[in-house]
């Protein structure tokens, strides 16, 4: 089975009331993790690659590790740009082989995030390549995306239908309280979403895919080994499970993780180097990492995403 966009699997989410996870990827490690746990629950995966990501590991290094998990599962899987910053980088993406695309603008004028992502579709459209856009702005660290708390702004349900239509993009990112990387709220509040937003923007635009960026939960039990193992990780706290849920269960199609990725290899790193000063073979401790991201994957697709057997 060759890659595919993300047109097919969202339509069947929106209809299922089931989200397609998103996992961001950088090594063999963590492609491997995530694609066996797809295949133990049957379910359609996303995986996706930052401009960080690919600076990192080289696009065709990470193109053919994506490959090998197609041939090694027999899955449904898109492979997607996180956070394009250009019509460049979109371009460079969809020339070397990747399936979806997302272009960020956000940052810009409402007139200047629609031309942006326009000139982005256009191109795209012509590869059946898909296009996930942003409205609004989300706080927090993640690679190269990095937004103060005070430049963040929830997503404008007013401007939805407007820019859906003048950009032609295929999904839409929307920022109803999520944040990038580990620290998404304050030690001692209560995290909650702003679903009064998001059942807005889906009633503006009846059956159209909706996506959750920065919607780790920050695994409690990986902030623990990583602190008890020599880390300094203090009131790490992520989006509720239960909340994603019912977001899934809505108009959103795709939730991305990668912090929970990220935690979740640390945490095993840091334990088995503790544990076992004398070794020095990377393969020791990199493969409980990717049990440890495969245990999480499957948790996820089939306790939060609500994806498993979908296939």
């Amino acid at each position: 089975m060759p890659l595919v966009n993300t047109r097919e699997m969202f339509e069947k989410a929106y209809k299922g009331g089931y989200a397609i996870g998103a996992f961001n990827v950088n090594n063999m490690e963590i492609v491997q993790g995530i694609t066996e746990a797809a295949r133990e629950c049957n379910a359609p995966l996303i995986l996706q690659v930052s401009k960080g990501a690919r600076s990192y590991a080289n696009h065709t290094y990470l193109m053919k590790l994506v490959e090998a998990a197609v041939i090694e599962t027999g899955l449904p899987i898109a492979l997607h740009l996180d956070h394009g910053d250009s019509f460049e980088l979109c371009k460079s993406c969809i020339d070397g082989g990747f399936t979806s695309v997302m272009i960020d603008a956000s940052s810009k004028s409402l007139e200047e995030n629609i031309a942006i992502t326009k000139e982005v579709v256009d191109y795209a459209h012509k590869y059946n390549v898909t296009v996930e856009a942003e409205l609004g702005t989300l706080a927090g660290v993640e690679d190269e995306v990095q937004v103060k708390a005070e430049d963040s702004s929830y997503t404008r349900p007013e401007d939805v239908e407007e820019f859906v239509t003048r950009s032609g993009c295929d999904s839409l990112a929307i920022a109803i309280g999520t944040s990038h990387g580990a620290y998404k709220f304050k030690p001692g509040t209560k995290p909650q979403l702003r679903f009064d937003i998001l059942e807005e923007v889906s009633r503006r635009l009846p059956g159209f895919p909706i996506v959750l960026h920065g919607a780790s939960s920050v695994p409690q039990e990986f902030v623990e080994l990583v602190n008890r193992f020599g880390g300094n990780m203090p009131g790490a706290i992520g989006v509720p499970e239960d909340q994603l849920r019912q977001a899934a269960s809505m108009a959103v199609c795709k939730i991305n993780i990668d912090s929970d990725l990220r935690l979740a290899m640390t945490a095993s790193i840091r334990q088995y180097m503790v544990e076992h000063p004398a070794d020095f073979d990377p393969r020791a401790y990199l493969k409980p990492g990717r049990a440890n991201i495969q245990a999480m994957v499957k948790h996820k697709i089939i306790d939060v995403l609500g994806c498993n057997d979908k296939i």
